[in-house]
C-alpha cells in the first residue's frame, strides 16, 4: 500500500477493530434493509483495470475521451472533498486506477451515497468515461449510462473490516505488516504487499517451467498415494492417521520414490510426480511440515545424468520465472546461476576441512573423537554414515555459498542408492547446495532386490535400536523389485526451496499458505 501516514499513526491496527467492525456491520444492515444488496450476484463489467492501463497509457494530461467501461476493484485509497471525491482501486494483481466521483456527473444523491457507504477495503464496481486528470493520472470520470440502466458506481463487496495500514515514515522507511501476521492471515499480505503477489506468480511460473522441461524430455507425470500403508522413501518421521472404514492404521506419504519406481519395474522409463509430502519434523527457516517436492526417475540413467538436467532444469526454472541468471537477492547483492556448477566429493572435503583424511573406512571411534572436540553428541543409533554426514554438515555444508554437487554419500545411511563403482563405501548420491542449504538430491537407484532386503532389514534394526526416521520393511515394493528394475535414476528437489534458492526468502514466504502453529 502507498498511504502515507506520520509515524504517531502507526498504532496496532487490530485495536480498534470492534468499533470498526461494529460501524461496517451497522452499514451493511442499513443498505439491506433499505434494499441494496452490497453483495450483488452480477456485475456489468466491460473491461479490467490492466486493460484500461494498457490501451490508454499514452494519453496527454487533462486529455478526456468518450469511451465507456466499467470495471470493479478493491477500495486501497480514498480522499472525500465536497462535490468531487477521489479513489485508488486495485485488482487481483495489483493493478491500481483512479477514480473520480463529481456531484455533477453521479448525481448529489449518488455521491452522498458513497461517502456515507464506502470504506477503505470495500470491492466496488465503476462506470464511465476513460479520461487523464489535470495532474495526468489516468482515471475513470464515473457516470451512469445514458439509459440510467447502469449506475456510475455500485458496492460489489462490503468489507466488515477495515484494512491494516502500511505507513512510511519521514525517513523513508516503510513499515509493512508483521511476519506473523502475513503468514497467519496471507490474504491481507496479498493485498497489501507486491512481492506477496509477485511470489505466488513466480511460484507458479517456476512449477510450469518444471513440467514444461520433463515434459519435453518424454517424462509422463503421474500420482502416487498420499496415504500409504508403510512410510517409505525417505529417512523421516511420518504422520499417523487412521481409516475407519478398514480400520488400519496409515502414514502420509514422505516421499513417493517406492510407487514412482514400481512405475519404472512396470515400463513407464521416464517418469515424474510434483507431490505433496508430510514430515513430523522440524519447523523453521528452511524446513515445513508439508511441502512439495518434485521427485524424477530416469531408466538407464545415473546420479551423473541428473547432475547435468537438474543444473538445466533450475538455469530453465530461472529464466522462466525471473528473466536472469543473476538472480537478485533481498541483501542488494546478486547470486550466480549460470555456467556449469561445482563438484566436491563429501568425505574428500571433509577431509580437507580437518586437515586429515577421513574415508568411509574411517572407525566409529575415531569419527566419535572428532565430534567430541567439535562439542557435538550423536545419538547410539547413528551408524557411522550418518556421523560422517552430521560432520559434514557442520564443517562444509552450511558454508557452501556457490552452487555445488557433493557427492558419494556413506552406503550404511543411503538405504536406498547403488553403491559406489569404485570407491568402496560409498554411493552413488549427490546432493546439490546453493547458499548453504540442500536444495535437491540424486542418486544412481538401486535395483538388486536381494541387496534392497538386506538393506531394508538393517533399517529395521535400526529402527529397534531406537531410530525414528530409520524405513519400513516394504514387502510389495521387493516383490515388485523381484520382476526386475532397470538399472536407473533419480532425482528429489523440493519446490518450496527452489523457490527460496530463486527468491532468496524463506520458506514461510514461498508457500503460500504455510502450517503456523494456533494462537492459544
Amino acid at each position: 500500500m502507498n498511504n502515507v501516514e506520520s509515524p504517531a499513526s502507526t498504532a496496532d491496527f487490530s485495536s480498534d477493530l470492534p468499533e470498526q467492525i461494529k460501524i461496517r456491520s451497522d452499514k451493511r444492515e442499513r443498505l439491506i434493509e433499505s434494499g441494496v444488496n452490497p453483495y450483488p450476484v452480477e456485475l456489468p463489467i466491460t473491461s479490467s483495470i490492466a486493460a484500461v492501463r494498457e490501451q490508454y497509457a499514452d494519453l496527454e494530461v487533462g486529455e478526456e475521451t468518450e469511451d465507456i467501461v466499467g470495471l470493479a476493484g478493491r477500495v486501497v485509497l480514498s480522499r472525500i472533498a465536497g462535490k468531487l471525491c477521489f479513489a485508488t482501486i486495485q485488482d487481483g494483481e495489483g493493478n491500481r486506477l483512479q477514480v473520480m466521483l463529481s456531484a455533477r456527473e453521479v448525481g448529489a444523491e449518488s455521491l452522498a451515497a458513497y461517502k456515507s457507504d464506502v470504506d477503505l477495503g470495500d470491492i466496488i464496481f465503476v462506470h464511465g468515461r476513460v479520461i487523464s486528470s489535470r495532474r495526468g493520472e489516468l482515471s475513470i470520470m464515473a457516470a451512469p449510462s445514458e439509459d440510467e440502466e447502469t449506475p456510475a458506481w455500485q458496492l460489489a463487496t462490503k468489507s466488515l473490516r477495515p484494512l491494516p495500514k502500511v505507513f512510511q515514515t519521514e525517513e523513508g522507511e516503510v513499515t509493512e505488516l508483521a511476519e506473523d501476521t502475513r503468514v497467519r492471515r496471507r490474504y491481507l499480505d496479498l493485498i497489501v504487499r507486491p512481492s506477496a503477489r509477485e511470489m505466488v506468480r513466480k511460484r507458479a511460473q517456476v512449477v510450469h517451467s518444471v513440467r514444461s522441461f520433463l515434459h519435453e524430455r518424454g517424462y509422463i507425470e503421474i500420482e502416487t498415494p498420499m496415504l500409504q500403508t508403510l512410510a517409505g522413501g525417505a529417512a523421516a518421521r511420518p504422520f499417523v492417521t487412521h481409516m475407519n472404514a478398514y480400520d488400519i492404521d496409515l502414514f502420509m506419504r514422505i516421499a513417493p520414490e517406492l510407487y514412482l519406481k514400481r512405475a519404472l519395474i512396470g515400463g513407464i522409463d521416464k517418469v515424474f510426480e510434483l507431490n505433496r509430502n508430510f514430515r513430523n519434523e522440524g519447523a523453521d527457516s528452511s524446513h515445513n511440515p508439508e511441502f512439495t517436492m518434485l521427485e524424477a526417475y530416469e531408466a538407464y540413467g545415473t546420479y551423473d545424468t541428473y547432475a547435468t538436467m537438474t543444473r538445466e532444469l533450475i538455469q530453465r526454472a530461472a529464466m522462466d520465472a525471473m528473466g536472469t541468471l543473476q538472480i537478485p537477492l533481498p541483501d542488494g547483492t546478486t547470486y550466480d546461476l549460470s555456467g556449469k556448477w561445482n563438484e566436491i566429493s563429501l568425505y574428500g572435503s571433509l577431509s580437507e576441512a580437518l586437515g586429515f583424511e577421513v574415508t568411509a573406512l574411517t572407525p566409529r571411534k575415531k569419527l566419535l573423537e572428532i565430534a567430541d572436540g567439535l562439542d557435538m553428541g550423536f545419538p547410539d543409533h547413528y551408524v557411522d554414515g550418518k556421523i560422517a554426514e552430521e560432520l559434514f554438515e557442520a564443517l562444509v555444508g552450511d558454508k557452501l555459498y556457490l552452487p555445488t554437487f557433493v557427492r558419494d554419500f556413506p552406503a550404511d545411511n543411503s538405504p536406498l542408492v547403488k553403491g559406489h563403482r569404485s570407491t568402496p563405501g560409498v554411493t552413488e548420491k549427490w546432493d546439490l547446495y546453493i547458499r548453504g542449504f540442500e536444495l535437491g538430491t540424486a542418486y544412481s537407484e538401486l535395483n538388486d532386490p536381494v541387496v534392497q532386503r538386506e538393506r531394508f532389514h538393517a533399517q529395521a534394526l535400526a529402527a529397534a535400536n531406537g531410530d525414528p526416521e530409520a524405513m519400513s520393511v516394504d514387502e510389495d515394493f521387493l516383490e515388485a523389485m523381484d520382476y526386475g528394475m532397470p538399472p536407473a535414476a533419480g532425482m528429489g528437489m523440493g519446490l518450496d526451496r527452489l523457490l527460496m534458492a530463486l527468491t532468496g526468502e524463506g520458506i514461510r514466504e514461498t508457500i503460500l499458505f504455510p502450517l503456523v502453529k494456533p494462537r492459544s
